[in-house]
This record gives C-alpha cells, structure tokens and sequence, in this order.
C-alpha cells in the first residue's frame, strides 16, 4: 500500500525548527492565576518566556476614581485575596494619613492582630501549595483546617470570610466578640503543633530540597532593580521591611525579627515564610498581652464622617440620622491633598498613592501591588530551567492574579 503521508521539502540550506512553543496559562489549572506565558522549549528545558497579564480586565483603579472613599475597601478585597484584611487596612491608613485622623492605641493593636493572622493565612496558602507542586499533598492538607480556623475569626469580626471589607476608616464597625477572642487563642495554642509538623514534613525532605534548591534564584542586586519587596526580597539577603522601616499602627511597640535568606530561590523563599508564621504568632501574642488594661470599649476614633451612628439614635436624634445619610449615601467632602501609604502586605510593600481634588471620589488612586513588579522578572527567573520547575517558582514568588490587572 503506499504511503500516504506527505513529507515537506524544506528550503535548501534551511535549518528545521527544535524548539517547541508552549502557552503555559492562562487557564487556572495550569497557572496559579489566569496569566499566559509563551514559553520556548527544548525538550523539556525553557529557552525563553513570554509573560502576559490582562485577562482579567477590572480596573480597579478607575472604578475608585468614581466611588466615595467607604466603598473602596471592598476593591482593595480583590488584589490579594488570600491575605485581604491587609489591604483593607492598608486603605485606611491612607485615607486616614491624608485626614490626619488620631487612632486609639487599642485600635492599633486590634488591626495588628487581624494583619498578622491574614499575613500567616497568605504564607500557609503558599508554602503547602508548593509542597503540593513537587507532589506532596499532606502538609497542604494540615495547614488548610487552620486557615479555616482563621476565616472563622474574620467571621466573627466582620462576617465575611475570604473578601473581608473589615474594618472603616478610623478602625472597626464593631467590637470584637467573646467568640473571637475564644478562637483567636485556641488559633495561638493549637498552630504552633501543626507548623512544626509542617516544617518537619518539608523543610529537611531531600525531595522537597531538591525540587526547589537552586530553583527560581535571584540575587539581592538583580531582586532590587526589579523592585522586589517582602519575603521575595528578604529571601535574597536584604532585609527591608515596611513594618520596621516606616511603622504604622504601632509596629514600632513590638519585638520582632526579619528573617533573610541568602540565595534569592525557591528554597529560600519557602523558609523566610515559615519563619515570618514564627514572627507572626510572637506579634500577635504580644499584642493581645498590650491590649491588657486598655479601655475595652474603644474600637474605633472618633470620626463621625466614617463611622455609623448606632441604629438607636438614628431612629430618635437628627444629628445621628444625617450622618447616618450622610456616610451611606456618599455625601462626605475629602480635603485636598496628595499621600503615599504603604504597608507590608503578605507579599510585600502593598502601597496606596491618593490624590484628592476635595471631592467625594479620590482625584486619582493608584494601588502598588507586588506581584505585579515579582511578575516581570518571571520569565528571567525560569530562563533555563525544566519545565516543571516554572510552576514551583510561580508558587514561590506567590502570584496572586488579583494584583496583575488593577
């Protein structure tokens, strides 16, 4: 029989093709997020990359430009989703340093402890979907009941659990509940266990080592010019950290140390996190132990223009019933100004540059989000590398879509 299969003469002189172009993405289950990258093959070794962001298309930041200043606390939900209480507050820090608005210690103290618990959600998240990325499941598994155990806190604060909108400008709509501090300790008793176990499952695995050792590396130079900030910066030598280097919210009360690395890599960047869930639960201790002896009663400053009146007194007193309107409807004035406030977010410097023309919407918002800068120096990262290591270092820098298209 004869062959029916056409074979195509190429030019004289050409050379065929050997390398393979490969979409990695956009699609969830094969990126962590809905990104592209056009990858360049040979056999399973990476030539080049191509990263692609856009397909999320929300612009966050023209919408704030048309919102009065409450309702942009639910946008700042979707940048990182996985740790959002810290955008929340980072927010309204911002309006509050534009307004020069005075915040209660025990406020402080009461959103340390809600930034450090989403800070420890943010890292367990990343670190256990590593492990799953070189294949191994477990400690996945025991981390995830505690984040479950934090979202029941948020619960209890604010009654939301993933996109939290916790918290106003001036502090929190309401105290914290009998129920909250309940979980909150059962949260600092029973994790330390379940860390440790973590830590023993992956930390000294010789798989677990050498699927991510020399994976991803960066120096602290290169890490530097590409605006590398938090524990991606930290894991390659340099020790900046917002919450030392510029305290709010009264950081600077607290005993605490920056982990580093040393090679800028996978491994690295695992272990300056498990160190930073260390760090974390010390702040979060030492907060709860300062709060002792503090008025139980404040949970928010005294700023009528953002705070809802009790619903009492807008049923029975005319002042109560128009700020009432007033928060709700949108009708408070914003005195001109220009501000940058930035916090460390779990993945870094989350930073808020605001412009006010003394309008009810900000003159113009634009959000710093760290993934968005930890994104373009992906394709350098995975230059050279095997195909299955480009998902690991994706895990490893901890991109998070939401912070790609605001």
């Amino acid at each position: 029989m004869q062959d029916q299969k056409q074979h195509i003469k190429l030019p004289e002189g050409s050379i065929e093709k050997t390398t393979q172009t490969l979409n990695l993405g956009p699609t969830h289950p094969a990126t962590h997020g809905v990104f592209q990258n056009i990858l360049e093959i040979d056999g399973e070794r990476i030539v080049s990359a191509e990263s692609t962001v856009g397909y999320i298309h929300r612009a966050f930041e023209k919408i704030a430009e048309r919102r009065p200043y409450y309702q942009i606390t639910p946008l700042t939900d979707r940048l990182n989703y996985c740790s959002s209480p810290i955008n929340n507050m980072g927010w309204h820090l911002t309006v509050e340093k534009l307004l020069g608005i005075e915040i209660p210690k025990r406020v402080d103290y009461m959103r340390v402890i809600i930034m450090e618990l989403a800070r420890i959600a943010d890292h367990l998240i990343c670190n256990s979907v590593i492990g799953v990325d070189t294949g191994a499941l477990t400690g996945f598994v025991y981390l995830m009941t505690y984040r479950e155990l934090i979202y029941e806190i948020y619960e209890e604060i604010c009654g939301s659990r993933l996109t939290t909108n916790i918290g106003r400008v001036g502090g929190f709509e309401r105290n914290f509940t009998p129920a909250a501090w309940a979980k909150i300790d059962r949260f600092l008793e029973e994790y330390p266990a379940v860390l440790k176990e973590f830590e023993t499952l992956l930390t000294r695995n010789r798989i677990f080592i050498d699927r991510t050792s020399g994976v991803g590396g960066i120096d602290a130079q290169r890490a530097m010019s590409y605006g590398f900030t938090g524990p991606n910066l930290r894991a390659a030598g340099i020790d900046y950290d917002v919450r030392v280097a510029n305290p709010y919210s009264s950081y600077q009360d607290f005993d605490f140390n920056i982990p580093v690395g040393s090679t800028g890599d996978c491994y690295d960047r695992y272990l300056v996190r498990n160190a930073e869930m260390w760090e974390s639960l010390s702040i979060i201790r030492q907060a709860v132990e300062k709060m002792k002896g503090l008025p139980e009663d404040i949970y928010h400053a005294d700023v009528p223009d953002f705070y809802l009146p009790p619903k009492q007194d807008v049923y029975t007193k005319m002042e109560a019933l128009i700020y009432h309107f007033k928060i709700v409807m949108g009708e408070t004035d914003i005195k001109p100004g220009e501000v940058y406030n930035a916090v460390e977010g779990a993945n870094g410097e989350l930073g808020f540059y605001l412009i006010s023309d003394g309008g009810r919407s900000p003159y113009r918002l634009h959000f710093r989000r760290p993934c968005f800068i930890y994104y373009q120096a992906y394709a350098e990262l995975v230059q050279g590398a095997m195909l299955s290591d480009a998902i690991i270092c994706m895990s490893s820098l901890n991109l998070i879509a939401g912070e790609l298209d605001a």
